[in-house]
């Protein structure tokens, strides 16, 4: 049986560390599961497994058993299942963190007021300790029991996470403080105010740091929000019912009123109309339909009423397509994430040896215990390996789905950190920098002729002939306004051009060396010819009753915008190259009108693959940009591959990026994508760094000798650390919104 991928949500976890445990769970406790990523940030996993020795049941219970809870994947149970656990979980936590606050801020107040002497004569009563310990007591318990629970899996399960430091710290100074509350002769003073405030102000970091993931992957929740909930179903005797969009079958006719957007994805039946793409290919421009026309669900109809066939419902309509890609793009791990993983690995263990060292050596120096404690708490909970461990996922998440919502799709995070560090990106020419069909460029009538009355004749006999160069005189003389007449007598010289009789004329095109007898050209239609043919274009001769009429040029223009777009490319400091099997005449004058310089031309499709290898041999880190079938080895060779959204399956299949719209500024918005992603990875690493060597030895007191330095700072109160630890988390996440609102 073929091995299934899935994505299944988690919840539960709270840092770096939890993400390695449910995913070391998943591949080596479960039998059938070959592979499996669990992105923090993402709260998911992505699973490969096989189904004939594994389900979702047996996965569920052994991450159950690692103390996390796994959801079924939204096409077994649907999206608002996670939806629904998420709302509860969070109801939860809310619930947890509100009981904090109401027993956190009398203690916190009764505490101030007696170390400010404003109690008088109660400040040192005994009773007040216990009024104390009574408020503490269900913050520690009640508000604090994720940490305890939490930290009590994460050590069953041969690790350190998060959990175990806030529960170490805010328990070492409870039980302190009862301690004293028992046994009078160990102290005066009690810390429960800084038990309850830790496990406060880190509830409240952990629910903002909640919210700001829930923003990092709200492209993600946009798409989704598009697709409509309802459709027209059109019955076979013409009339319409309104029925659920999941209910639609590929076959049947919906309708489609101005100003909604299309349910399914299919073919045009009837009617004509402009429809909005952009959500689904990030450009702006309508999109002319008439009948055969191909849309897709989600997109808007904006002037006439369409009735489509659905021919994708459902997981098969691209939006569904474009949702999985960016899911799973989101859930892999970008190579720079390892570095982050290996020292979440030793975090929690090496922070437990620093505050256990902290205390012994402050203990040793100043001989006062309760000093040497207060410090040590303050180490355990200012570090932070969530900020590590959200550096990388969170910038990944904001990246894809910023892409996905400008119709580029990353097949991986892995493309996308890649595609920062390309040298030369190498274009197919056909298809991709160019329309990928001949169009009529040029049409020259020779002296004596009648322009008009010529170019009808001629497109009348090209009329009859399938080829691609007459289609594309038909369609360029029809836009020009010539008037097509059925022609007759209609002969085909394969190679050469047509002959035919329209209208009473005998009327020939073909290549010009074809003509050689009374029609033959003149010295000066000859000079036209063979100007127009070194410009890269496919030319004709026209003759009308044995004599020479005109000229026609066909060309396979370049894309609108290519020659910004390249432009933008070598803006970007990056070097293009067009690879094409073309002839080189041909291949030149595209290139040099686009901004190519280096043109590697005459290359069969076999070839194409070893021409980027070639690059790469040189020393660069290549891309290669096409889409069709023959590109396909090329792409899969490149170290990043880009398949035009608008070619075959199989180039996509190959690519590592893929381009909705087949736009070539999709190129340079990828690149700049990926340059601004990784420049927020490094932006959070360096942070989540920064703040960890330095607030841990701040916490164990490395400036206490320092007195011009504020107290506050250089005897750094746990509360404090514990809010400092909750702020390093949201900043990191916050800075990865940021590269959301940032223009390309």
């Amino acid at each position: 049986m073929a091995e299934r991928e899935v994505r299944l949500p988690i919840i539960g976890m709270t840092c770096a560390n939890c993400a390695a445990t449910v995913e070391r769970t998943l591949r080596k406790k479960v039998p059938g599961v070959s592979s499996a990523n669990v992105n923090f940030a993402a709260e998911s996993a992505f699973v490969v497994y096989d189904p004939a020795l594994t389900d979702f049941a047996g996965m569920a219970a052994a991450v159950e058993r690692a103390g996390y809870k796994l959801l079924p994947a939204a096409e077994d149970a649907g999206e608002d299942v996670e939806q629904k656990a998420r709302e509860q979980e969070v109801r939860r936590q809310k619930r947890h963190f509100l009981v904090g606050v109401i027993f956190t801020t009398p203690l916190f107040i009764i505490s101030m007021a007696r170390d400010f002497s404003l109690l008088g004569p109660w400040a040192h009563a005994a009773w007040v300790n216990w009024v104390l310990f009574a408020l503490a007591t269900p913050v520690q318990f009640y508000t604090g029991r994720d940490y305890y629970t939490g930290g009590a899996k994460s050590l069953r399960n041969l690790s350190a996470n998060m959990d175990v430091l806030v529960a170490l710290g805010s328990s070492t100074a409870y039980f302190y403080s009862v301690a004293v509350l028992l046994f009078p002769g160990l102290g005066v003073h009690v810390y429960f105010e800084t038990s309850a405030m830790i496990i406060t102000l880190i509830k409240v970091g952990k629910l903002l740091e909640a919210s700001a993931k829930g923003s990092a992957s709200a492209a993600i929740k946009a798409l989704m929000g598009l697709a409509p909930k309802t459709a027209h179903l059109v019955g076979e005797n013409g009339d319409e019912r309104d029925v659920p969009a999941e209910q639609v079958r590929i076959g049947d006719v919906v309708a489609v009123r101005p100003g909604e957007r299309i349910p399914v994805d299919g073919e045009v039946a009837g009617g004509s109309s402009s429809v909005d793409e952009s959500m689904l290919t990030g450009e702006s421009i309508p999109v002319d339909k008439a009948q055969g026309s191909k849309v897709f669900g989600a997109t808007v109809n904006l002037q006439g009423r369409l009735k489509v066939r659905a021919t994708g419902v459902g997981s098969k309509t691209a939006l569904a397509q474009i949702i999985r890609l960016t899911r799973e793009a989101q859930g892999s791990k970008a190579p720079i994430q390892r570095l982050a993983d290996r020292v979440s690995a030793y975090f929690v263990p090496a922070i437990i040896v620093i505050a256990l060292g902290t205390f012994g050596l402050w203990w040793a120096l100043s001989g006062e215990f309760v000093a040497a404690m207060i410090r040590m708490v303050a180490v355990l909970v200012i570090a932070c390996p969530c900020a590590l461990g959200l550096a990388t996922p969170t910038a990944i998440m904001v990246g894809t789905g910023m892409g996905a919502r400008m119709g580029i799709l990353f097949k991986d995070s892995e493309a996308l950190e890649t595609a920062h560090r390309l040298s030369t990106i190498v274009f197919d020419k056909t298809g991709t920098i160019t329309q990928g069909k001949p169009a009529l460029t040029d049409w020259i009538a020779l002296e004596g002729s009648d322009p008009e009355a010529a170019l009808s004749l001629a497109a009348s006999a090209e009329s009859g002939s399938e080829h691609p160069i007459a289609r594309a005189v038909v369609d360029g003389a029809r836009a020009r306004g010539a008037v097509i007449t059925e022609p007759q007598e209609f002969i085909s010289s394969s190679g050469f051009g047509v002959e035919a009789a329209v209208s009473g004329h005998k009327v020939k095109v073909g290549k010009p060396s074809w003509f050689t007898g009374a029609d033959a050209l003149d010295e000066k239609a000859r000079r036209l010819a063979e100007e127009l043919a070194s410009s890269g274009k496919t030319v004709m001769a026209v003759g009308i009753d044995g004599k020479a009429a005109g000229l026609l040029a066909v060309a396979d223009e370049e894309k609108p915008g290519a020659r910004d777009a390249i432009k933008t490319i070598k803006d970007l400091g990056l070097t293009p190259v067009m690879l094409t099997g073309d002839n080189k005449e041909a291949a030149r004058a595209i290139a040099e009108r686009v901004g190519i310089d280096e043109v590697i031309a005459e290359v069969l499709p076999d070839q194409k693959e070893a021409m980027v290898r070639r690059k790469q041999e040189q020393g660069k880190l290549v891309a290669m940009v096409g889409d069709g079938i023959n590109d396909a080895p090329a792409l899969a060779r490149a170290d990043v591959g880009i398949a035009m959204g608008a070619g075959t399956d199989v180039a996509m299949e190959a690519s590592d990026v893929t381009l909705v719209g087949g736009d070539l500024a999709g190129v340079a918005r990828a690149i700049a994508l990926s340059k601004a992603t990784m420049r927020t990875i490094k932006q959070n690493l360096f942070w989540a760094f920064f703040y960890n060597v330095v607030l841990v030895p701040i916490a164990a007191g490395a400036l206490s000798g320092l007195a011009f330095i504020p107290h506050f700072i250089r005897d750094l109160h746990p509360a404090m650390a514990a809010g400092a630890m909750a702020f390093s988390s949201i900043t990191v996440v916050l800075n990865s919104l940021r590269l959301g609102r940032r223009a390309l």
